[in-house]
């Protein structure tokens, strides 16, 4: 084995190597820090900058938000970093939050000293409740009537304007604002997290809540359908004082853990600022109490006056097409075919009344859909929807409650029937019938289908008659429908009424 001897090295050559390190470690600093190597918008696109990337708009990278919403509730201390914040709130209680205009100088003149429309909402985080969450909302309508989800408290609400809550809609609330001036809208939430957990044993955690506010500014024709910003931020409903417990728990965990444990959570904030999102995709539904000021809708369907299915609570979306008639009864009437494109099978599900699940089935065509197993359409639309949707998509027809057979009277048919009397008639002689279905089981609804039937307006029916024993004319009540033979056979005779320009319908 070999040593090497080392001797004692010199004061002065000990202090110039170190020098001569100290200058070599220098020259490279101003290469690496230089202008070219490092930029803001590098350093904000680590991921400890951004949060949940995929929810925000494309063009959201640059871009300078013109409005700040703060929720005036404390964040939980049990987040980890790099995760969203999660707020607890009570159920019932009033919650301040603030509307702060951002802008810039110069920024979005043209709402300056104008109102802008915001809409705050209620909706889940959970994407599977997002597609079943009109089918949660009736639920939570059926177990709650009269109440609702998501309300404004007037009072203590500052700078707001026109508030206003559609009855149709529980979980959405809007209001004007100026963003010039201060504006505080206090909201109330009435559902807990825990009404919509799959099994309820006790002790379940509940689902998480999204609070959203859609801001828009008017347009030419003063209808506020432009969107400006849109932000949320999760939360969990609890019952009255349940959130101020939750949070203390919360905070004594933390507290119990280590040092190094805690620097992966994030702490807890006095306030929740609600992060940039994209708008909730909306709906137009069918408003039953047609609100004054300004126009309550923004996008591109048109609204209808009114619900015209008394029979069917949930309001349907209107669709707009080129003639209208005939095309919804080209498709209720036949079955979704494979060869259906997804405009085509958009309208179908329009017009079969299944538009909840639009939005879910937005790039499904007819072989997507008829694709579909029963159990994959009762998970996904719930058993009550499921099971309408299956049986629809596999063309089951629901067999009607009475189906009777008519005959138009005619000369020449009076003539053949009167040979048929006779025996002179030939052997081929027959008389076309057409079956008429019915479901009400009513007078008005028998005026309706042979009106149809025969291409006539309804009004031009005045009554209807059965005739009865010795040639007697009966007037056909629903009664007298109700207990008509199923496939009953009649022959239809007309008779001018006298006094204007109807007819009476008499059944042989």
């Amino acid at each position: 084995m070999a040593w090497a001897l080392k001797l004692p090295l010199t004061d002065e050559v000990i202090e110039s190597g170190l020098a001569q390190d100290f200058d070599a470690s220098l020259s490279g600093i101003g290469q690496e820090l230089g202008a070219g190597a490092y930029s803001m918008s590098d350093v904000l696109a680590l991921p400890i900058f951004k949060q949940e990337e995929s929810n925000l708009p494309p063009d959201s990278e640059n871009k300078i938000l013109p409005f700040q919403y703060v929720l005036c509730a404390a964040t939980s201390p049990a987040v980890k970093l790099h995760d969203e914040t999660l707020t607890y709130l009570n159920q019932g209680q009033s919650y301040e939050i603030r509307m702060l205009d951002n802008r810039k100088i110069g920024e979005l003149p043209e709402i300056t000293g104008k109102m802008v429309k915001s809409i705050i909402r209620v909706v889940f985080h959970d994407r599977r409740l997002q597609y079943t969450e009109h089918q949660q909302l009736e639920g939570w309508r059926w177990n709650r009537p009269g109440d609702r989800i998501l309300d404004l408290d007037i009072p203590m609400s500052v700078g707001i304007i026109d508030p206003r809550a559609n009855p149709t809609q529980l979980n959405t609330v809007e209001f004007l604002w100026d963003p010039s001036k201060r504006t505080s809208v206090f909201i109330q939430v009435h559902c807990i997290s825990t009404e919509f957990t799959m099994r309820k044993h006790g002790g379940e955690k509940g689902v998480p809540f999204r609070i959203q506010i859609d801001t828009f500014k008017a347009n030419e024709s003063e209808e506020y359908t432009e969107h400006l910003h849109s932000a949320s931020c999760q939360v969990k409903v609890f019952k009255p004082k349940g959130a101020d417990r939750k949070q203390k728990t919360d905070r004594e965990k933390m507290e119990k853990r280590a040092p190094q444990e805690k620097e992966k959570y994030q702490p807890s904030y006095e306030t929740t600022i609600l992060t940039e999102c994209c708008p909730w995709p909306e709906v137009t539904y069918v408003s039953n109490s047609p609100s004054p000021g300004f126009n309550s809708t923004h996008n591109s369907f048109p609204v209808a006056e009114g619900n015209g299915s008394p029979n069917h609570q949930p309001p349907e979306p209107v669709v707009q097409v080129t003639d209208t008639a005939q095309c919804a009864a080209r498709l209720w009437d036949l079955n979704l075919l494979p060869t259906a494109t997804p405009q085509d099978a958009q309208q179908w599900l329009l017009i079969n009344r299944f538009s909840p699940y639009c939005r879910l089935f937005t790039n499904f065509s007819g072989a997507d859909l008829l694709k579909l197993t029963r159990e994959d359409v009762i998970q996904i639309c719930g058993p009550a929807d499921g099971i309408r949707l299956f049986n629809a998509l596999k063309g089951r027809i629901v067999r009607p409650r009475l189906t009777i057979y008519v005959c138009q009277e005619s000369q020449q048919t009076r003539e053949q029937q009167v040979k048929h009397e006779n025996g002179d008639a030939a052997a081929n002689t027959f008389f076309v019938y057409h079956a008429i279905y019915l479901e009400e089981l009513t007078a008005a609804e028998l005026t309706e289908k042979i009106a149809q039937l025969f291409n006539i307006s309804p009004r031009q029916i005045n009554q209807i008659f059965k005739q009865g024993p010795t040639g007697i004319h009966v007037l056909v009540s629903d009664e007298m429908i109700q207990n008509f033979q199923d496939e009953v056979c009649f022959v239809l005779d007309t008779m001018k009424d006298d006094t204007n320009d109807g007819y009476h319908i008499i059944l042989k």
